[in-house]
Parts: C-alpha cells; structure tokens; sequence
C-alpha cells in the first residue's frame, strides 16, 4: 500500500519551513519512525519519521524547496515490496553483507558520514577523523558532531592540515572570500533583533552581585545535592529562582506589549538563553515558580542537551515571559542583552571575577558578577527596572531568603 509522506503541521506563528537534507533516496528500505529528512523553520530543525516501515518509492521534494504544513513530500510503499533494492528473491545473508561491505569500505577511508553528519562537517570544516562516533560500528552521529562542536573542537581543525604549516603565509594574491546564506534560524534571530532594536525603547541598567553566599552553598552541598536528584548544582537555578521573587514584586516586568495593551501574566515561564551550533535558542522552564532548585536544573540540564542534539520542539521555545542570558560562559564581563520580544525585560549575567571590595570598612576579596536588566522603557519604568535588579542582588547574596520568602 502506498502512503503519502507529510510535512508536519506548523504552528501559526511559522509561515513555511526549507527541506533541509534527505536521508533517503528513492529505493532505500525505510523502518517506521526512522528519520527521512530533516525541515528547519526559523526556529528548529524538525525530523520527518517514517509512518510505516517498506520502500521510499519516490521523493517529491528536493533540498532546499521551501514547504508548508500538509505538504507532500514523498511517497512510501508499505510492506517488503516496491523497490528494486530489496528484491523478492534476494537472500538474507545478501542483504546484510553488501551494507556491511560498504561500511568497511567507508570506515577504511575514514569515518561513513550520514548526509546530516557530511553536511555539519562541511559547514564547520571539520576533520572526521577527529570525531569519536558513538554509533553503530563506530558511524558519526549529530549528535558527536555537536558535540564535538561545542567542545571547541573546531580549534583542532589546523592540526590536520600537515601539508602546509599554520603559520605559511599566504600566497601573493591569495585573497579568497566565501559567501553562505543564512539558515533560517540565523536569519529569524537577525530579524527578530532588529525587530526590538527598532520597535522597542530599550534600555540597560547594571549592578553588581557578591556570589560568595551561592558559591559556599554549592561549595557545601554540591556532592549531596547531585546524589540526592540526579543532576548538578548549578548558578542558573539560583538566578531563576532569584529573578521569580523580583517579578513577583514588579510584575510589569514579568509583562508583554501587545499594540497598546499592557499583558499581565500570572505565570512564570522563564526563558534561559541557549547558544547552539545553528544559532541561539531560548527553551522555556515552564511554571518555574512550581518548581524546586532540582527541578529547575533538571530542566535547564534537559533543554541543553535537547539543543545541542538538535532536538528541541517548537513547543519547548514558545512563549515565555521574562529571558536570563548568560555571557560569563564565553568570558563576558558586561554586555546589553538585547530584549526577547514581547517580553518586556532580560537578566544578563556575565563572568564571575575575584574583585576587591569593601565589606564592613574593610578590603576583601570576594567572587563579584556584574549583572544587567534591559527593559522596554515603553511600560517599564526605570525605578521598577533598577528595583528588581536590586532584588535579585539582595536575593543572590542572601539565599536563604528563598526559603523563608523575604
């Protein structure tokens, strides 16, 4: 029987996607739930699965075809049947060994690339043979490329370069110059940032947080934290929970500007700032104020892989009101994040440096983070603004006023 393959619904704030790669070609043997391509909206990557398992019997759409919801996109003959590579009469052990030649062949020259993987490593010039793959016999997977990616690994691509040194110069004249369109999701992040540059009145307040009372809580409790929930003791759950208490004091904060309505919300969804291979994205802790310090970890910590392997879901980036980005990863000591539109606010953090301070008329060293709000000054007002950056000072420096809510 043959079977129609679909584009997925979109939501309706995603207009149309790009069929990005096929995994399949027209004649392969497909299992049901296997991934057949990818789609990438402007705001994650969707994987196509099998409905059934049989033969892909023919691909309607090509790579880099724009689709929309319903689409089809190609057509699967259900069962053994409707392909020339899996014969009637072919034997079993026929079917096996040749797949199996052609993985040690592969392997011979290197690491057998998916066109997924081939297409990660072209784009971040890597060298495979660099990579440990995870999956069957050894195969590259995404998900190491990722990974590997996110490790720094792309700082290792000049030592495989042994035919030249990295340090030759280049050749008279050699002054190349390569053009890459943006993926989607670069080029919905671009939009989006000149949407709040030039449809908000942004501006930025700063502070400063002495992290030494956080810092002695996981210093102390790390260990037994980890064994006791199955997931580490993390900065950003403090942050969380720190910025919860704030919004709850000033809930303009915590709104959003829909034409000239003011939305008030009652919930906290928090956005935590996720950089990835293909851009950033913001996965949402949904109801963060029903949550323990565990739970928000053990969400943040869910969302970070489901990132980095590419797997999040339109419905874990969607919606949010109030955004925590965090620069002090990559070193940042002090930026201005640029606003989550429509929320009316983000929480920067950045690097946590030893300074000196004055602490009861006397210089001391202690773990200071500069720390920034950027408000829409549109509903914000500057004294709500700088009073909750306050507040999650005052909250980070004096944990314990978690616990008894003051």
């Amino acid at each position: 029987m043959s079977i129609e393959v679909k584009v997925p619904q979109l939501p309706e704030s995603v207009a149309d996607a790009t069929l990005v790669n096929w995994h399949k070609k027209a004649g392969d043997r497909v299992e049901r739930d296997e991934n057949l391509v990818d789609i990438e909206t402007d705001k994650v990557v969707l994987e196509v699965p099998a409905p059934a398992s049989g033969v892909l019997k023919s691909i309607k759409v090509e790579d880099g075809t724009t689709v929309t919801g319903g689409d089809v996109i190609a057509i699967l003959e259900e069962g053994e049947g409707g392909g020339e590579s899996a014969p009637a009469e072919a034997k079993p052990e026929e079917k096996k060994e040749a797949p199996k030649a052609e993985e040690e062949e592969s392997a011979a020259a290197g690491k057998p690339l998916s066109p997924s993987v081939r297409r990660l490593v072209e784009e971040h010039e890597l060298d495979p043979a660099k990579i440990r793959g995870s999956g069957k016999d050894g195969r590259l997977t995404k998900a190491d490329v990722l990974q590997f990616i996110e490790k720094g690994g792309k700082e290792e691509k000049p030592a495989a370069k042994t035919a030249a040194p990295a340090a030759a110069p280049r050749a008279t004249g050699a002054r190349e110059e390569r053009r890459v369109p943006m993926t989607r999701l670069r080029a919905r992040v671009a939009e989006r940032m000149m949407e709040a540059n030039n449809e908000t009145a942004m501006l930025t307040s700063f502070n400063e947080v002495d992290l030494s009372a956080v810092m002695e809580l996981r210093r102390k409790y790390k260990e037994t934290f980890e064994k006791q929930h199955g997931v580490k003791l993390g900065f950003m759950g403090f942050f969380v929970k720190a910025a919860i208490e704030a919004l709850k004091k000033f809930p303009v904060v915590n709104a959003s500007v829909e034409g000239n309505d003011i939305i008030y919300h009652d919930y906290f969804d928090i956005g935590i700032a996720v950089s990835t291979p293909k851009g950033l994205v913001v996965p949402v802790v949904r109801d963060a104020d029903q949550l323990s310090l565990a739970g928000i970890e053990q969400a943040i910590g869910d969302y970070a892989k489901k990132a980095r392997e590419g797997g999040l879901a339109l419905e874990d980036i969607t919606g949010g009101t109030f955004t925590i980005t965090n620069g002090g990863v990559f070193g940042s000591l002090m930026s201005t994040p640029i606003l989550n539109r429509p929320q009316s606010a983000i929480l920067g953090m950045h690097a946590i440096k030893e300074r000196a301070v004055v602490v009861d008329g006397q210089v001391v060293a202690r773990p200071m983070m500069y720390i920034a709000i950027t408000y829409d000054h549109r509903i914000v007002d500057g004294k709500e603004a700088v009073l909750t950056l306050v507040t999650i000072k005052e909250m980070l420096e004096d944990p314990a006023r978690f616990l008894i809510g003051v």
